[in-house]
């Protein structure tokens, strides 16, 4: 019996946890701020490498770390379903590529096939601005 007790009041104090998982502060975007893709287009046919060029309206770049008005840095989201959630850093990984120096291009080596590319621009440490600043998703077909 108090094995049971113990096991619920584990599983509530976890619960509990999860449930107040700290958020960092937030850093509002500037209304008229804009991040797009520019290159490849919407619907191209690419090869395995392919060139992503970045575009921002409205803001600046600055590499990640550096806390300076109005700037972020880009983030690209590959195959994403979902954005990262809001008041947590965008996760760092292989579907989530940071460029927190402050980088506004890449070359990337996709499996053949039909992928997705959206920007996210982050704060100096990595939060979605709030509104979001996010490129409309793109679809590219690799061959």
């Amino acid at each position: 019996m108090n094995r049971i007790l113990l096991a619920l009041a584990l599983t509530g104090l976890a619960t509990a946890a999860m449930a107040t998982t700290p958020t960092l502060p937030i850093t509002p975007a500037p209304a008229d701020a804009k991040v797009y893709i520019i290159s490849p287009a919407d619907g191209a046919t690419v090869g395995p490498e392919v060139t992503v060029r970045f575009g921002l309206k409205g803001m600046g770049v600055a590499p990640a770390g550096v806390a300076k008005e109005h700037t972020g840095h880009h983030h690209l989201l590959v195959d994403v379903k979902d954005l990262p959630t809001a008041g947590q850093p965008i996760p760092a990984d292989a579907n989530h590529i940071h460029f927190g120096g402050g980088q506004t291009q890449t070359t990337l080596k996709l499996t053949p096939g039909t992928h997705t590319l959206q920007l996210e621009l982050g704060d100096a440490n990595h939060v979605p601005f709030e509104p979001a600043v996010v490129s409309k998703k793109i679809t590219i077909h690799v061959k």
